[in-house]
């Protein structure tokens, strides 16, 4: 298997999904604005997906993708698929309680989540509403990111690269054709959500049962495997909820500043999950897999390799990204979001948040690369501990940002957050003799810093006044903002491919 080329896949699908999601979000801007109706339903949303990350994408994914892989490799596949039928059963059935738990709990999760809002008892209300309408999304979603793991553990990546295509059509169709249905229109959004859960899982169950692995019921709490994903799962459940800790807090920031705040926020990371999406969590999916092949096999030179690789494409990719959202934030968000109820001060508002994400973009990239070396050693505890840092480190960085960059500083502060996590798993991977950087990294980061300042020069030149961006429409800005964005990248890898870079150096086999 080709691990550029399964790269390129999984990216290529993921920017289709990126450019539903913009339509999408576009949509919601244009129909919605940001206002009280949408700080509810981003609020509604951000708790399920807080549990999808911390249940399933995050905790049983870290800790039953490596333990599956192994099956797979040294097991029969009788015994791998009893596995899969075991966990599944179990984690189905604490997933209905905690989804339950989210319907009958919705009031007091949004005064703890949002606790802001209590002053105004309409937006209270309609985001309990909201969260009663979504916490269904948290049952279904989590079982499509079990099945994503174990299709991506066949080398399937495709098939769950899809499966966000699907939400936001979801998404699209609630918001033209659902909305005038609806008293208030945002209760179409959640039940968006609601169906999106429902054809993401549907999807993906014909290529379970194409690989035999499509799951039965079988409840049996004695299985050895089981119990070794479980004890996995405490110490990865409290890192992973590390992480989202971070992201409540913010949004408890945020629901006490102006109005409009949390949905700034929300568009400026709606921008931060292209490149992460594209990049980052492309880059986890096909390493984690490979990373515990080479593990099983005992191939530490490899392991290390694989590593490597995957950093470079981090900095070569990431940096421009990087760069490219800090100085081109406005005809950005402006061509992107700036339509209907969406005015030029949320244009700006959001521009500042963006600004601070795109400082750490290179860190929430390279945490999606290196978790994953000690992921697939089945080593959580590592990266848990290193969380704990970093939640320390990003809320006493919110507390010095907010006071005087307000939302922005919420947006900074986690983004120099990510940094320092990335900076502390790559200390700990050297110190522990897990990677070893291959030779010629100073002359590629030469090359790259000339790259990188030939695009800042384009991008300069080529964009021309912030203000010009606010007060031109239509096709004109589209035009532009396209000619930018298509002068960088040609500038960029120009000069790579002037200083010698080529697209085999960067070709990589992976495990099968």
């Amino acid at each position: 298997m080709n691990l550029l080329k399964a790269f390129a896949t999984v990216s290529s699908l993921t920017l289709v999904s990126r450019i539903m999601a913009f339509v999408r979000d576009v949509l919601i801007a244009r129909i919605f604005g940001a206002g009280m109706a949408t700080d509810a339903f981003f609020v509604a949303f951000k708790l399920p997906n807080l549990l999808r990350r911390m249940f399933a994408e995050g905790a049983f994914s870290q800790a039953f993708v490596p333990i599956f892989g192994e099956y797979k490799n040294r097991k029969t596949p009788e015994e791998t698929k009893r596995l899969v039928d075991h966990v599944v059963t179990l984690l189905g059935i604490i997933l209905f309680l905690v989804t339950l738990l989210g319907v009958i709990a919705a009031p007091v999760l949004v005064y703890i989540s949002a606790p802001g809002f209590v002053q105004e008892p309409e937006k209270f209300a309609l985001t309990v509403q909201l969260l009663r309408i979504t916490s269904p999304y948290i049952f279904f979603i989590s079982l499509v990111a079990v099945a994503a793991g174990i299709l991506n553990t066949y080398n399937r990546f495709w098939v769950p690269a899809v499966a966000p295509i699907l939400l936001n059509v979801c998404f699209i169709a609630a918001a033209l054709w659902l909305a005038p249905y609806c008293n208030p229109p945002i209760l179409a959004l959640g039940w968006a959500v609601f169906l999106g859960g429902v054809v993401q899982l549907a999807f993906q169950l014909p290529f379970l049962k194409k690989i035999g692995m499509l799951p039965r019921w079988s409840f049996n709490l004695k299985d050895a495997g089981v119990w070794r994903i479980i004890k996995q799962m405490g110490p990865a459940l409290f890192g992973v909820s590390i992480a989202q800790i971070s992201l409540i807090i913010n949004t408890i920031f945020a629901s006490f500043l102006v109005a409009g705040s949390v949905s700034w926020l929300y568009y400026a990371d709606r921008l931060m999950e292209f490149p992460s999406g594209l990049l980052g969590a492309a880059l986890g999916t096909i390493l984690l897999p490979s990373l515990s092949k080479h593990h099983a096999d005992n191939s530490p030179e490899e392991y290390s390799r694989l590593l490597d690789w995957g950093l470079r494409l981090v900095f070569l990719l990431t940096l421009p990204a990087a760069l490219a959202l800090g100085m081109i934030a406005v005809p950005l968000l402006a061509t992107f979001f700036q339509h209907g109820a969406f005015a030029a001060n949320d244009v700006l508002m959001t521009r500042n948040a963006l600004v601070g994400y795109s400082v750490g973009l290179i860190g929430l990239i390279a945490v999606k690369v290196l978790a994953p070396g000690f992921y697939a050693r089945q080593n959580i505890k590592t990266p848990v501990k290193i969380g704990i840092a970093t939640l320390l480190a990003t809320q006493l960085m919110n507390l010095a940002f907010v006071g005087w960059l307000h939302h922005a500083g919420l947006a900074l502060a986690i983004g120099l957050g990510a940094c320092f996590n990335s900076a502390v798993l790559f200390y700990f991977l050297r110190k522990h003799d897990i990677y070893r950087p291959e030779p010629g990294w100073g002359k590629f980061f030469l090359k790259l810093c000339v790259a990188l300042l030939a695009l800042g020069v384009a991008l300069w030149f080529g964009m021309g006044s912030e203000a010009q961006w606010l007060h031109t429409h239509g096709w004109t800005r589209i035009i532009h903002l396209a000619w930018l964005v298509v002068s960088g990248v040609v500038v960029y890898f120009a000069v790579l491919f002037a200083l010698g870079f080529r697209l085999k150096d960067f070709s990589k086999r992976g495990a099968s």
